[in-house]
């Protein structure tokens, strides 16, 4: 399987509730010791908390790329051209509020609120990205529920 990594990346403002979110992205990667959350200050002197995981476990990010949900999954596929990078990492977001309500909705970058994703896709000579990739969708869409994927978000 050529999925190499997956990272999540959010941002909460000084009102934001910075527990949800970071329980978000905790449900998001699988594992709460995955997630850092850093106390910063935004360029204009206001408090914000980055919050970040990182899986490079392949199983475990494979689980939680898993987690958008088959119709996200092959709206992925479908914009495969333009969220693939000259890295061979695929972009998307997802609506924080609405994982926060418990639903999985795929954003863009000209919405508020949003949970950054990645994936990093291992390529090798003989192989195309675009196979990778398809074959990576592929084993996340046969993935089997994970334990709490009823809850979304712990507590909902």
């Amino acid at each position: 399987m050529g999925l190499h990594h997956i990272t999540w990346r959010a941002t909460a403002g000084a009102v934001a509730n910075v527990d949800a979110v970071a329980d978000a992205v905790a449900w998001l990667v699988g594992d709460e010791s995955w997630v850092d959350v850093e106390r910063t200050t935004s360029h204009y002197g206001s408090e914000i908390h980055m919050i970040t995981a990182f899986c490079k476990k392949k199983s475990a990010a494979l689980e939680s790329f898993a987690r958008l949900g088959s119709e996200n999954l092959a709206l992925l596929s479908k914009e495969f051209e333009t969220r693939m990078d000259e890295s061979n990492t695929i972009h998307f977001r997802i609506d924080l509020n609405a994982l926060i309500g418990g639903k999985i909705i795929l954003s863009d970058a000209s919405k508020p609120d949003t949970i950054k994703g990645q994936i990093k896709i291992e390529v090798y000579p003989g192989q195309t990205i675009r196979t990778e990739f398809d074959s990576i969708v592929a084993n996340a869409s046969e993935q089997p529920p994970s334990q709490g994927d009823e809850n979304l978000v712990e507590g909902k």
